[in-house]
């Protein structure tokens, strides 16, 4: 068995300490590109590029990328509710080209219907999952060479034609999570893997069945995906007195209007993972070492598995016997969290190894090595 281990980009800006601005750092290209070098380097499988009227556009910050990466496969977000499907494909087979075969798409319908309104779209939460079957099925024939005439309730297009091959065939793999009924038939009927934000495993068990199920009626398979916060430290207490110091600057009112905001989502995994904790900071380990303290004040995945290097691959390997394959994490801060993960992490993991150097003295202006002292 081979994990897949992906890191997050934070195109929406980094911090120290959750809620506190005089911690942050912000959203710039040259941020974004160290710490997509890093990952790389590292030796981690893909990076996740998010979506969002707070965040960087993730086509361009993923054409950015393509140059100063080698390895690095660079999932996409994929608005299925802003554009249309045959410009879309021609940016995916570009891009893809551009990168070697390194594009994966992450399918986003769109949450919050109020970022949806501000860019003119006023679909409702079903209407959102047509549209997007609607796009998907476009876009999907268009990058396997087809000429395609569509129409449906929301989308149509006459002669629609791909004039760009991607290098990836039939098409660069689509990535998707929701976990409401309509998104589940959506996962089972078009994407090639499924990601579910941090549950505690019961509950990822539970969606896992039933998109498999509904999958096999399509007379297909889906493979599966978790998207979770990692916090690591030598041992399991300097890991939970990160994960205290990560939101020790967070007072009661910006947990409220966090959450109130959140509320009027009609997201319904972002509903699911408020109710893991409730708002209520006394409430946050809602699972062994899954902690769900991030979610108080960020939209999304909520959820960090919290301890030491051998009880978070232990965590992880347990979402792997459910039938995970995949998991997309990160850390605050970003770029440092993404070297502290993989050195303490990766050896522990099966298809991954040690990204630290053995047998040798390093950190000091003299490196003593043979038995001879050597002027760095």
């Amino acid at each position: 068995m081979s994990l897949d281990i992906f890191w997050f980009l934070p195109t929406s800006g980094d911090t120290r300490y959750l809620g506190h601005s005089a911690s942050g750092r912000p959203a710039a290209n040259a941020y974004m590109r160290q710490i997509a070098v890093a990952a790389d380097q590292l030796g981690y499988d893909g990076l996740l590029i998010p979506t969002g009227a707070s965040c960087l556009d993730p086509w361009v910050t993923a054409a950015s990328l393509v140059p100063v990466t080698q390895r690095i496969k660079l999932l996409v977000a994929l608005r299925t509710s802003l554009g249309n499907p045959t410009a879309s494909a021609r940016q995916a087979a570009s891009l893809d080209q551009a990168s070697g075969g390194r594009l994966l798409l992450n399918v986003v319908p769109g949450g919050d219907a109020t970022e949806l309104a501000a860019d003119g779209v006023f679909y409702n939460h079903d209407e959102r999952y047509e549209a997007s079957d609607e796009y998907l099925t476009i876009w999907r024939r268009l990058l396997q060479g087809e000429t395609v005439d569509f129409e449906g309730k929301h989308l149509k297009v006459q002669g629609a034609q791909n004039f760009f091959p991607p290098v990836q065939k039939p098409y660069p793999p689509l990535y998707f999570g929701g976990s409401s009924p309509a998104a589940h038939d959506l996962a089972a009927k078009h994407v090639d893997a499924y990601l579910t934000w941090g549950e505690p495993p019961t509950a990822v068990a539970e969606k896992i069945a039933d998109v498999r199920a509904r999958a096999a009626k399509q007379g297909r398979t889906v493979r599966f995906g978790v998207r979770l916060h990692v916090i690591v430290r030598e041992t399991n207490e300097a890991a939970w007195a990160a994960a205290d110091e990560l939101i020790s600057h967070l007072d009661d009112e910006t947990i409220a209007a966090a959450q109130a905001n959140y509320a009027k989502m009609d997201s319904v995994g972002q509903q699911r993972m408020a109710a893991l904790h409730g708002g209520d900071r006394n409430k946050l380990e809602v699972a062994p070492n899954l902690w769900a303290g991030v979610g108080l004040v960020r939209g999304g995945a909520g959820t960090a598995l919290v301890g030491d290097p051998e009880t978070v691959a232990a965590r992880l390997l347990e979402y792997a016997d459910l039938g995970v394959d995949s998991f997309v994490l990160s850390g605050y801060p970003h770029l440092e969290e993404a070297y502290r993960f993989a050195e303490l992490v990766f050896p522990l993991l099966p298809g991954k190894g040690k990204v630290t150097v053995d047998g040798s003295f390093t950190g000091g202006a003299f490196d003593v090595r043979a038995g001879k002292e050597k002027v760095a």
